[in-house]
């Protein structure tokens, strides 16, 4: 019996187990899903960038170097080989190579962690095959020249290249017809029984020039009236149109005598192309003007899922990864909230902007409903009052005596007229109004028309400061917080979609927050304008047949 107690309790906390975190020292981690839809075949070691900002990771919980930070598989124990390119803390940008097992359109629920959070955590070694091991030389123009070769092959580039901190990976090298050169090494060499695959990011600032993008022996990659043109002796491939100013993933692969020429992940080329085995110098950027990243070489002819991946995975709008909330976090509250986002990712003119803008509303909420209130209380006893008066008859200043309407305007207009009319009373004599006296009284009862409707129209000046004043108000914060953002994008070097999506969302709920202010109040100030000119026509009637009446029945004939 104690032995079925013992096997319960272990299976009741199976579960516990299976859920456990990798490491209780590192006290924050994320879910990172991976998008396998289109890969096939299955691609395995694929080195995948994974691009964080304010958007999608809070750096106020990770270290300043992010030395916390660790990648653990979908079993939660098996540590990933990762490497950083990139690690801004303070304006909240981070490029982090991560070598996936696998990719597979067969696995529908691919997923990794992120774990960070544990102050004590030291700086993993880095290691020099994040890269799959027929990845023979990655270059990211981290460094000033010479640039590092981040394989085990530490090969070499030197030339002259200015190192652009704003660009598509991280860093890039910008060219400017001066050629960029790595020495010949044997794992460098094109064979054409084993294979090879050359393939990196350009960025051409214009496209009327003739650049050798890649040389190795007889062997070029050209650009040649706008297309892309593989060459060696008298035999070529050309295919592909490149645009300028635009950041476009180019790559050719060798294999027994056939060649392949991609371009953003899609073969443009393909046929017979003879190469010799080649060890020797390779060449990048001959006579090229413009940006170049990512410079990776193979010893193999990669496939073409790897290179439409390849291109996919590391361009700005990459789908491949998405960050999602905490399990825990998830559990509690549900979905991540976009507007919790985009909250979190406001500037502090768009914070103070949207602050007035909330005061704006507030008070424009109060006078609509202080307004609705008087025009409506206004308008039940103005009903109430004018009943009384068109049935007076000869009893007409009697009828203060009949009831109170504290807010009828005209019972006020009436009270108005009627002190005018006894000032002219004699005793025991009949009221007799000559026509100054009539024209004097209607004089006086018009002075209070005036401030009558001085009173239902006070406070509506706030609702037409509101309406217009709003979107303004709500545009001021949108263009600073877009200045802002840019401005920081700029500085920090990461331009991808990612990293910008935040902040100008988060700048346009300063836009929004104007309209949110300027409908209400708009709606509200035509529909109590429309109330008043009601009743303001109503007293202007009222005045001249209360007027009409008396003289009637008071004036001297």
């Amino acid at each position: 019996m104690l032995k079925i107690k013992w096997m319960m309790g272990l299976m009741l906390m199976l579960p516990m187990f299976a859920n456990a975190n990798w490491n209780s020292d590192w006290g924050d981690h994320k879910k990172i899903t991976i998008n396998t839809q289109g890969v096939s075949p299955a691609v395995n070691s694929f080195a995948t960038v994974i691009r964080l900002h304010s958007g999608n990771f809070d750096f106020s919980s990770v270290n300043e170097d992010g030395s916390d930070l660790r990648f653990i598989a979908a079993d939660d124990q098996t540590e990933l080989k990762f490497h950083i390119e990139k690690f801004d803390v303070l304006n909240e940008l981070a490029v982090i190579w991560v070598q996936i097992p696998k990719i597979d359109v067969a696995d529908k629920e691919a997923f990794i962690y992120v774990y960070y959070g544990n102050e004590k955590a030291i700086t993993p070694v880095e290691t020099a095959n994040i890269w799959d091991t027929n990845t023979v030389a990655v270059f990211q123009f981290a460094e000033k020249t010479p640039f590092k070769d981040n394989t085990a092959t530490a090969a070499t580039l030197t030339g002259n290249a200015a190192v652009d901190r704003a660009a598509l990976l991280g860093e890039a090298a910008t060219l400017s017809g001066s050629p960029l050169t790595i020495a010949a090494k044997p794992a460098l060499k094109i064979s054409n029984n084993n294979g090879y695959t050359w393939s990196a990011w350009v960025k051409p600032a214009n496209l009327d020039q003739a650049a050798v993008l890649f040389a190795q022996g007889p062997l070029s990659l050209k650009i040649s009236a706008q297309k892309l043109t593989l060459a060696t002796g008298a035999t070529s491939l050309s295919g592909g149109e490149l645009k300028a100013a635009a950041w476009q993933h180019i790559a050719f692969t060798l294999e027994a005598g056939k060649a392949t020429l991609y371009l953003n992940g899609v073969a443009v080329s393909t046929g017979d192309l003879p190469v010799t085995d080649t060890q020797s110098d390779i060449q990048l950027g001959e006579g090229f003007n413009g940006g170049l990243d990512q410079v990776e070489i193979a010893n193999i002819a990669r496939t073409a899922s790897w290179l439409k991946l390849a291109a996919a995975s590391q361009g700005a709008d990459s789908k491949l990864i998405a960050l999602e909330a905490n399990e825990e976090e998830a559990e509690e509250d549900g979905e991540a909230s976009y507007i919790t986002i985009l909250i979190n990712s406001l500037t502090v003119d768009a914070k103070v902007v949207i602050g007035i803008l909330a005061i704006m509303f507030a008070i424009s909420a109060y006078v609509m409903v202080q307004k609705f209130r008087l025009v409506s209380r206004t308008d039940l006893d103005n009903k109430k009052f004018l009943t009384q008066f068109q049935n007076a008859g000869a009893n007409l200043l009697t009828l203060d005596k009949s009831g109170k309407y504290p807010h009828s305007a005209l019972f006020k207009l009436y009270v108005a007229g009627l002190r005018e009319i006894k000032k002219r009373e004699h005793a025991g004599q009949a009221i007799q109004l000559s026509g100054a006296s009539i024209d004097a009284i209607k004089a006086a009862v018009d002075a209070d028309l005036v401030r009558e409707t001085q009173r239902q129209n006070a406070g509506m000046v706030l609702l037409t400061i509101a309406i217009s004043g709003g979107p303004f108000l709500g545009l001021l914060g949108t263009v600073v917080g877009v200045m802002i953002t840019f401005a920081a994008i700029a500085a920090a070097g990461d331009v991808n979609v990612n990293a910008i999506a935040p902040g100008i969302a988060a700048a346009l709920l300063a836009t929004v927050a104007g309209l949110g202010v300027a409908i209400p109040a708009l709606f509200g100030y035509n529909y109590l304008a429309s109330r008043v000119k009601n009743i303001t026509i109503e007293m202007q009637i009222f005045v001249d047949e209360f007027i009409t009446r008396i003289a009637e029945l008071y004036g001297k004939e």
